[in-house]
């Protein structure tokens, strides 16, 4: 009797455990999976007129398979989709550089000041996000343009004789996007790093070493999970990123997001652009793939310890 009550008291705790992993499985199915299936299957899908044929046709008594890969091999062999692949990865890695470069020290010093203080630098930090993404971006137009502010304050200031030209180049795009994303570096920072045992680093100090030494070989090893996860919430959103590119980029500055809409709405070419947009799916999860790994890894090792 006793094992019947705590099997009947279990179960409601079981289906609950259940519940609560099972939810965010299948909203990662209804909300990309299955639209995903959808964009892979137009990508390989040949088209009669406007329609798409299905992949597996049924006629006097043959199955028929029938699936496209003209437009993943165009992608691998027409220079454009390469180089743009490639400017869309090295502006990525490039902006979650100079996140970390910048976010790392503002994170540290939010988690070194006074508890009362912290809820105020947070809220700091996250006021961006108050304000529509689209306006703090097309603000940055008004700062860099050739009749813009900073130009104009640096000709009043006798510093420049003539506009500097910074819109549309890889350097108004740098910058907006450090700009958009250096929150989401700062925060999984800042979280990782308020949660440090100071005792290690008042240890280390008892031992001799230096501020410097104590920084390098304490503070940075223990922080590594914020910045990995800091660097994939910057970089993975950035290659695609398509606003930033389009409103401060310039011809020099092609990305992958401004060649999908190309695809998509100028030339209506929706099988090629579906294969662009899995392309970039594919590009994306593998920085996934090895930071699950390293983070599968980092779990077992600890486990192990």
């Amino acid at each position: 009797m006793q094992k019947i009550n705590s099997l009947v008291h279990a179960l409601p705790a079981a289906w609950g455990r259940r519940a609560i992993i099972g939810a965010p499985f299948l909203m990662l199915i209804l909300l990309f999976s299955l639209p995903f299936m959808v964009v892979m299957k137009i990508s390989v899908s040949e088209t009669e007129g406007i329609r798409y044929l299905d992949l597996a046709r049924w006629n006097d008594g043959m199955l028929t398979l029938s699936i496209k890969f003209s437009n993943y091999i165009f992608l691998v062999t027409d220079s454009l989709y390469a180089a743009t692949y490639w400017s869309s990865v090295k502006y990525a890695a490039l902006n979650t550089i100079c996140c970390l470069l910048i976010g790392y020290p503002f994170a540290y010093f939010m988690a070194r000041s006074r508890a009362s203080l912290r809820p105020a630098l947070v809220m700091l930090v996250s006021l961006p996000f108050w304000t529509s993404y689209l306006l703090r971006v097309y603000a940055w137009r008004g700062l860099l343009d050739d009749a813009g502010l900073i130009n104009n304050f640096l000709i009043w200031l006798g510093v420049i004789d003539a506009p500097i030209k910074m819109m549309h180049t890889g350097f108004s795009m740098t910058v907006g996007m450090v700009y958009t994303y250096l929150p989401f570096m700062i925060l999984p920072l800042y979280g990782n790093l308020v949660k440090m045992d100071l005792r290690l680093l008042e240890a280390a100090k008892d031992l001799g070493a230096t501020p410097w030494q104590t920084f390098w070989l304490i503070t940075v090893p223990l922080s590594k999970n914020g910045i990995i996860a800091g660097a994939m919430l910057v970089f993975i959103p950035s290659v695609g990123e398509y606003v930033i590119p389009e409103l401060l980029g310039g011809p020099s500055t092609l990305m992958i997001g401004r060649v999908l809409w190309d695809e998509f709405f100028s030339n209506n070419d929706w099988a090629m652009a579906a294969s662009v947009a899995v392309s970039m799916v594919v590009l994306i999860l593998i920085p996934l793939v090895i930071f699950n790994k390293y983070q599968t890894n980092s779990g077992v090792a600890a486990r192990t310890e």
